[in-house]
């Protein structure tokens, strides 16, 4: 088995010959739809039909007109404004969703982005004292803001007006009680569709998702038709899928409008780094956005600064643009290479001491730019299957600067509120969390979080979800078909995934300019010959057959010749399309 992983069917009981005749779709698409958690029925249909009629109304969010409002006020009397964003893809997107817009309302606009390094996340004094000082009366935030208090609050001092747009939790302290206490920063419009007394029905919208619905209603306001919002659908979609919110109800219709966008874009700078990532002749999908456009923007913010990948999508430059598209690229390049440096020395340093046993892992490599301690944790958490805090230094003396990433089973950011004695600073949410704290308090952290977790072996058990028991012998040629009609896919909708046990093997041949895949031809229950394609850890795979059914076995299996070999798999349907032929296959995620 693949490093002891625990497979779990999904059986949720439910009429699926009525959903299927409801909805006019297959009783096994039902089954995955409810999977996902969607069982309202309005939310099935929109699951099905994402439609740009499925997006819901933007005024139903609490001080969205109060906002707009301002804005046409600010823009009526020629006031000068000003955006702050953030330095992520996500942030990015969300100045390039509120310049557009405003620009095209006439206003007096321009835009700033906090420097990961030097300034932290998020709106600060020194941006609104240099507004001030720049003649700005508005300010208006995307992407971050419902945690600025105190900047927010010394902008109001400064006599500035402020609008927040975000998506991010609303801030909380926990008071005697163990009660959470939440607040809201003194902006003059806060819109953020997770405040408590929001009406808004969609809560997981992300950054550029907010400011898209603020300029759907300034449209409104200002005359301009509805339609034209949707063409900053591009890069909503884009940082919907890059910044992982969910993709299910409106992010769906987001994602899915703006990638049909995408494919005929007229954007300079988006067709050039589409062109310089080589996925020009490819049809970009949520993979492209999320592991090969989406990386690009970011390293900007990682390694430089944000406003390239703003100033790439802005310009209107032909040469221009492909000069910043190559940086980018260039860019992320240098971002893997230090990412996989860095990954290797934080598993060194755990796989060669205790903390190979904890339960949840803090370690510190100062070799490691902070700007990709969040990546690393990841890898690293993907990798063990265990909460994992990798710290660095910090321009500040003395203190340590990182990132978090969790497992569904463990609530990181609740459990780092119970140790904020010990931190500088933290934020963050259940999978994911940033911190800062003083170089003597690091082995206390570790000490603290692993004393005190109640994680158990099982939970450390990585989990595969199934949805369905799907014989060889029923597959048909058009489900793959079928199972478009579920994309895009991505968080809160992976793809599908089905099993079957009980699987000969006729024939194994390792492929690839690198060998890298394996091609096994699978012999069902009833005799049925099917391709198997597997892209993982092949030698792993083969480790594995070897250890359990010998070695004489595999290489009778290699031969094509008879073996005992017999196993269960997971899987994903597909279509293989070679000279002209198209011929149903399997590709193998999950072995034992």
């Amino acid at each position: 088995m693949m490093s002891n992983e625990k497979w779990l069917l999904k059986n949720i009981k439910a009429d699926y010959k009525k959903l299927a005749n409801n909805f006019k779709v297959s009783e096994l698409i039902c089954k995955i739809i409810l999977n996902r958690n969607i069982r309202d029925p309005k939310l099935m249909d929109s699951f099905i039909n994402p439609n740009l009629d499925k997006l819901h109304n933007p005024r139903l969010m609490k001080d969205m007109e109060l906002g707009v409002n301002i804005m046409k006020e600010s823009i009526h009397n020629g006031l000068k404004i000003r955006i702050c964003g953030d330095y992520d893809q996500d942030g990015t997107s969300s100045i390039l969703t509120l310049y557009n817009g405003l620009k095209r309302c006439g206003a007096d606009v321009d835009y700033v982005i906090p420097h990961r390094i030097h300034d932290g996340y998020g709106i600060n004094d020194r941006i609104m004292e240099e507004a001030k000082e720049d003649g700005i009366e508005l300010m208006i935030t995307c992407d971050n803001g419902i945690s600025a208090i105190e900047p927010i609050k010394f902008a109001k001092e400064l006599g500035l007006k402020v609008i927040v747009t975000d998506h991010h939790d609303i801030p909380y302290v926990q008071n005697k009680k163990g009660e959470k206490e939440y607040f809201l920063p003194q902006g003059d419009a806060v819109i953020n569709p997770k405040r408590l007394d929001c009406a808004y029905p969609f809560k997981e919208l992300c950054g550029a998702g907010v400011a898209f619905k603020f300029i759907q209603v300034l449209y409104e306001e200002m005359n301009i038709k509805i339609e034209a919002s949707y063409e900053l659908l591009e890069f909503v979609a884009m940082a919907t899928v890059c910044d992982v919110v969910d993709l299910i109800d409106e992010n769906r219709v987001i994602v899915r409008e703006g990638l049909k966008r995408i494919h005929k874009t007229e954007n300079l700078g988006l067709k050039a780094l589409i062109k310089e990532t080589g996925i020009e002749e490819k049809v970009v999908n949520t993979y492209a956005l999320g592991f090969v456009l989406g990386p690009c923007i970011n390293a900007s913010g990682r390694l430089e600064s944000a406003d390239i990948a703003v100033e790439l999508f802005l310009t209107k430059d032909p040469v221009k643009a492909e000069e910043n598209a190559n940086k980018l690229h260039t860019l992320n390049e240098e971002r893997k290479a230090m990412t996989i440096s860095g990954l290797e020395s934080v598993v060194e340093k755990i796989e060669s001491s205790e903390l190979i046993d904890d339960k949840v892992l803090v370690v510190y490599e100062s070799s490691i730019h902070e700007s990709i301690a969040g990546i690393i944790a990841g890898r690293v958490k993907d990798k063990y299957n265990k909460p994992s805090i990798v710290l660095t230094h910090s321009k500040e003396d003395g203190i340590a600067k990182g990132s978090a990433r969790s497992i569904e089973e463990y609530n990181m950011f609740e459990e780092l509120s119970k140790c904020k004695n010990l931190l500088c600073k933290f934020g963050g949410h259940p999978m994911a969390a940033g911190l800062s704290l003083e170089f003597s308090n690091i082995d206390k952290l570790r000490n603290q979080l692993n004393e005190r977790t109640t994680l158990t072996e099982d939970d450390l058990m990585p989990k595969v979800y199934i949805d369905a028991h799907v014989p060889l012998d029923k597959l048909s040629n058009d489900l793959p078909e079928q199972l478009k009609l579920l994309e895009p896919f991505g968080k809160g909708n992976r793809k599908p995934l089905f099993a079957e046990k009980g699987i000969s093997i006729k024939k194994i041949d390792i492929l690839g300019k690198d060998y890298k895949v394996m091609k096994i031809a699978l012999v069902s229950k009833n005799g049925r010959v099917l391709t198997g394609i597997h892209f993982g850890d092949v030698d792993a795979f083969q480790g594995y057959l070897a250890e359990k059914f010998g070695q004489s076995e595999l290489d009778r299996a290699f031969g094509g010749q008879t073996n005992n070999i017999e196993i269960d798999i997971t899987y994903l349907p597909s279509i293989n399309e070679y000279r002209g032929t198209s011929t149903l296959q399997v590709v193998i995620q999950n072995y034992r």
